[in-house]
């Protein structure tokens, strides 16, 4: 039972349908020097330079993901400027120089997330669509452990919010009207990159 406010991003569960999510990701471009940390969990776009940046809406109707959102970083891996070594990391360090910056990505829109809401979210509330708790930003995670702490907007709504509730966690027991409720979402439609048709 979730009686503490812990968020730790969306952590990849299964595909929608019940099949097995594989751990397949894909590698993306980070430019060298971008000055944002990107913790695993978070939500990331594509943007027009052709790399990876953190998105910075929280997918609501007035505050939408932008049209290169492609999913949810769960790491990355790079050549560190100072020791010359190979490094895979689980969060992007802000700043960090290095040419061979890739992001690994989860970015199938069919994957399912599991994720801490902000406060109760009750039986009534599946099928509903949510967005993002809070803005992400540099310091939306936790550089120790290099997890995102951002969490889903408890206050459900009909249309155009980011992400549809498709179900709740089930451990001992269900999440269902735990103090901060874990759910399980999925990308809402167009707000996945993949399944809009504006380029970027």
């Amino acid at each position: 039972m979730a009686t503490t406010a812990a968020p730790y991003g969306l952590k990849a569960v299964n595909l929608i349908g019940g099949q097995p999510y594989a751990g397949s990701t894909r590698q993306i471009k980070i430019a060298s020097g971008y000055n944002v940390n990107i913790f695993n969990g978070s939500v990331v776009s594509i943007v027009a330079a052709g790399t990876l940046e953190l998105v910075t809406t929280i997918g609501s109707a007035a505050s939408k993901f932008p049209a290169g959102t492609v999913g949810v970083f769960v790491g990355c891996s790079y050549t560190d400027p100072n020791t010359k070594q190979k490094l895979f990391k689980q969060y992007w360090p802000a700043g960090t120089v290095a040419s061979d910056a890739v992001a690994y990505v989860i970015d199938d829109p069919d994957v399912v997330f599991q994720v801490q809401a902000d406060d109760t979210v009750p039986q009534t509330a599946l099928g509903a669509n949510a967005p993002l708790a809070n803005v992400q930003s540099t310091s939306t995670g936790n550089t120790a452990t290099g997890n995102s702490n951002v969490a889903l907007d408890a206050t459900v709504v009909q249309t155009e919010a980011a992400f549809r509730i498709v179900d709740f966690v089930d451990s001992t027991t269900s999440s269902v009207g735990d103090a901060y409720t874990d759910v399980l979402v999925k990308f809402n439609g167009v707000n996945h990159g993949y399944n809009n048709g504006t380029g970027i």
